[in-house]
């Protein structure tokens, strides 16, 4: 016991000693998850709150026309510049000033309103409901419309998406009302007798889960932001970590421990005991910032009441987990041009594989299967459960223990490779 104490203080004055590497471990992750966090909420309120200016060129001057742009100025999404000439709102776009624009085609609405005039009547005409001394209608070719939209180049994909569905979802009421219209008008001779009820029969409801009285726990930015780059910083301390582990192979520390009936066990010991102090401040430094420092800034306060315990027991476990990959690459590194690179490359990799840059689920395939395999991704998998999906001790309990198995395998590959490599 006393000489896992001694090499624990080695190991405390070693960090202590270097004031860089604090600075690295403790004030870079506190700037990343305030930045990133900014970044990510301002284009949330961006995309939910401010209005993006698009163009509409109006070629059909008909009801049609109308009630698309009534449909776009309440959507409280889109600013509507109404342009005369396609052309020079397809040169703006394509330029970049503009995000989007629309195209209604000549005529939509009076071909509109005969393509479904034919269909109704024609639909009539074989269940006999027709005026049987009336010709039968005639099919006219009805040439289709095209609403032409027109995006600029650097538009996400996602903003595409969106767009569109929203576009074809006015168009589908558009013309399901055009239906109605015409059926009413075909077999009610007062115009203004309600025979069909437009609206949606179908809605759609979010269900939110709820916490302690029925509050609904509704995610945040913040809620998503501060576990996922937490686990980054706790992770990164690989770095500092094996190029310590390094600087003492040079400077022949590792020899004169090796004199001394210390086994190496012991002094990894140590280390894990001072870099999980660390993984922990870091842990309580994220909570701070987000509790306190983040309404200042006019960002959600990061709610973690009732959820303290169980956050800890994440980070421990999480921290283990970074320490082992740390201590492996410190055994196995010979210098720091190796462990420094190596470890700093190899955490940005682990992050990209565990989700907590882009989200596993719109991974391909193969990358879904991959992130199975990073830590980063056990560790964010149970602080989600954890934050967003108000689990229990129980439900986290695969995620710790795979995490813990993790920094046992990477121990024990650490001693039995130093003991083959020293081996006399």
């Amino acid at each position: 016991m006393h000489k896992l104490l001694a090499s624990t203080y080695k190991e405390f004055l070693l960090l202590t000693r270097d004031i860089g590497g604090i600075a690295i471990l403790f004030i870079m992750p506190l700037v990343l998850i305030v930045t990133i966090t900014l970044i990510q909420d301002s284009t949330f309120k961006t995309v939910n709150e401010s209005k993006i200016p698009i163009l509409l060129v109006d070629n059909d001057k008909g009801t049609i026309s109308e009630t698309i742009l009534k449909g776009l100025q309440e959507s409280n999404s889109f600013e509507v510049i109404l342009k005369e000439k396609e052309t020079i709102a397809k040169e703006l776009v394509f330029k970049g000033d503009y995000q989007l624009a629309i195209v209604i085609p000549e005529n939509l609405s009076s071909d509109l309103n005969k393509k479904v005039t034919q269909n109704v009547e024609r639909i009539l005409a074989e269940f006999g409901l027709e005026d049987e001394s009336s010709d039968a209608p005639k099919k006219v070719e009805i040439p289709k419309k095209e609403v032409n939209l027109y995006f600029d180049p650097a538009t996400q994909l996602t903003f595409k998406s969106s767009v569109k569905n929203g576009i074809d979802k006015m168009i589908s009421k558009i013309e399901t009302q055009s239906i109605y219209k015409a059926f009413q008008e075909q077999i009610s001779d007062d115009e203004a007798a309600v025979v069909f009820d437009t609206d949606n029969f179908i809605t759609f409801k979010e269900i939110m889960p709820k916490g302690d009285g029925d509050k609904e726990l509704i995610p945040n930015s913040v809620q998503h932001n501060v576990p996922a780059w937490t686990l980054f910083a706790i992770f990164f301390i690989i770095v500092p970590l094996s190029i310590n582990m390094v600087k003492e192979k040079s400077q022949g520390t590792f020899v004169r421990l090796r004199t001394n009936p210390v086994s190496y066990a012991t002094v990894l010991g140590g280390k894990t005991i001072v870099y999980l102090m660390v993984c922990v401040i870091q842990f309580v430094l994220m909570l701070l910032i987000g509790v306190y420092l983040f309404p200042y800034l006019g960002l959600p306060v990061l709610d973690i009441s009732g959820r303290l315990g169980l956050l800890f027991i994440v980070t421990i476990f999480s921290g283990l987990a970074a320490i082992g990959l740390g201590l492996l690459l410190g055994t196995v590194a010979n210098t720091q041009e190796q462990s420094a690179p190596f470890g700093a490359t190899f955490v940005v990799i682990l992050a990209a594989m565990g989700g907590v840059w882009v989200p596993v689920f719109v991974m391909p395939k193969t990358m879904q299967v991959l992130s199975n395999f990073s830590p980063m991704n056990w560790g964010l998998n149970a602080y989600y459960d954890v934050f967003l999906r108000n689990s229990s001790f129980i439900e986290i309990v695969p995620e710790i223990t795979t995490l813990f198995l993790f920094f046992i395998a990477t121990t024990v590959i650490s001693i039995i490779y130093n003991e083959k490599k020293n081996a006399v």
